[in-house]
């Protein structure tokens, strides 16, 4: 489905755009340039290798692991705040339809957090269209979610026809989250709220016909969410720059997903790195306090955690949060498959408070998405940011969005790379800088 990640650029990185350029500087700004698009390339992949970050599982763990030796190689001192967070370990996740014995199709499915599991040997029912309005007690529901970049099962466009198929006595459910790349879609989701005690599992676009004709007629399927459930300590990673400074400078970034998240996380992860290392540099009379979260597929509760015991906001000097899909690739969608873009994502959002949104917004020119920065409220926040609103903070800057492989399996380093991230990193700390001179 994907060329290779070495060809994205047909050759033409940053490495190749600046050996073309003819004049006496050059060497110099290419190599510096260069060092930078290898230092973050490094990061990024070091992050993806970590496999799938689910919070508090061996690669989220890891990864915390890997941030603390970094941030303490600077001068950072850190420590871990823990929390639990529920989690379950498939062992088969998957629905049929037709007979047990002899399925006319099968398909992998995503269980959905915070699962009910069937067991080993399933749930079997009639497969009905929730939306067909007729009878589907005992039944499982297929619901078909309009076209969307989906992110959370608190979407009113998904808890609505879930909460309604309960309600007409389904056994199970199942929801196909139609978007752009035909890929089922991980869906964040509360632990504020009381879980659904049946059975959800997300299917994908790409595989859901023959379900969709199974369903119209009312055929048999088999629901399958098999695993070991249960809750796990996750943990903050918390470092500071102490320098004795009566305001502080907070940099947030969460670093826990459904999946490897090489894109949504890791591009934001290296430009709060990048941030990171470049504020041990210089002194700007503040103090500097990083937070990484895990519990982020939970909505922000990592987040919620840190807010608990945070430098009070009379005490913040400034807070910039760098969240999900900072600099991911973008793609053409020419018929079946998707084909990659040298350009970056231009689904992302930069908000800014009000007394700080010009420079920022001159800071981030020409960079798309991010260029059109946004007065930040509860209508424009997104992610973290909006818990730091109102807890009161009030110099704040905050980065979100949503690339097309957004809570996908698929999001890998064929996604991002330093090239796309480079430039987002460089206005982050033009304007953290301008900010805080």
């Amino acid at each position: 489905m994907f060329s290779s990640r070495r060809n994205f650029l047909g050759g033409a990185g940053l490495v190749g755009l600046a050996a073309a350029t003819p004049t006496a500087a050059a060497p110099a700004v290419s190599a510096s340039r260069t060092e930078d698009a290898a230092w973050l390339q490094a990061r990024l992949e070091r992050y993806n290798d970590f496999g799938i970050k689910a919070s508090g599982g061996p690669g989220d763990v890891a990864c915390g692991a890997w941030l603390e030796e970094e941030l303490r190689g600077w001068g950072y001192s850190c420590r871990r705040q823990a929390f639990e967070v529920p989690y379950f370990e498939v062992r088969q996740a998957a629905l049929s339809s037709g007979e047990a014995q002899a399925p006319q199709a099968q398909a992998p499915v995503i269980p959905q957090a915070i699962v009910a599991p069937t067991g080993a040997q399933g749930l079997t029912a009639p497969l009905r269209l929730a939306s067909d309005r007729g009878d589907i007690s005992g039944a499982i529901a297929v619901i078909v979610l309009p076209y969307k970049r989906w992110a959370a099962l608190a979407d009113p466009q998904a808890a609505r026809p879930l909460a309604d198929a309960f309600s007409r006595g389904a056994a199970a459910a199942v929801l196909v989250t139609t978007g752009p790349t035909g890929e089922a879609i991980a869906l964040n989701v509360s632990t504020h709220k009381p879980a659904y005690e049946r059975p959800v599992a997300i299917l994908a676009p790409k595989d859901a016909q023959p379900f969709l004709a199974a369903a119209r007629e009312g055929r048999a399927g088999t629901l399958i969410v098999d695993g070991q459930a249960g809750r796990r300590s996750a943990f903050n990673v918390i470092a500071r720059l102490d320098r004795n400074a009566p305001r502080t400078v907070i940099l947030s970034t969460p670093r826990s997903g459904w999946f490897t998240c090489a894109a949504e996380r890791g591009s934001g992860l290296a430009v709060w790195l990048w941030l990171a290392r470049r504020l041990s540099q210089t002194n700007r009379g503040v103090n500097v306090e990083l937070l990484a979260t895990s519990g982020h597929e939970y909505e922000y509760l990592g987040g919620e955690y840190y807010l608990a015991q945070a430098p009070a906001p009379s005490a913040t000097a400034l807070w910039v949060h760098v969240g999900a899909s900072a600099a991911a690739r973008d793609w053409h969608e020419l018929g079946p498959t998707l084909k990659p873009l040298p350009s970056a994502d231009s689904q992302r959002v930069l908000t800014a408070t009000a007394d700080i949104v010009e420079p920022v917004r001159a800071a981030f020119r020409g960079i798309s998405g991010l260029e059109a920065t946004y007065v930040a409220d509860q209508t424009t926040a997104g992610g973290e940011l909006i818990n730091v609103l109102n807890a009161g903070y009030t110099r704040m800057i905050g980065l979100y969005g949503g690339h097309r492989y957004f809570h996908t399996r698929d999001d890998d380093m064929r996604c991002v790379s330093a090239d796309l991230v480079q430039p987002v990193a460089a206005a982050f700390e033009a304007a953290v800088e301008g900010l805080l001179a």
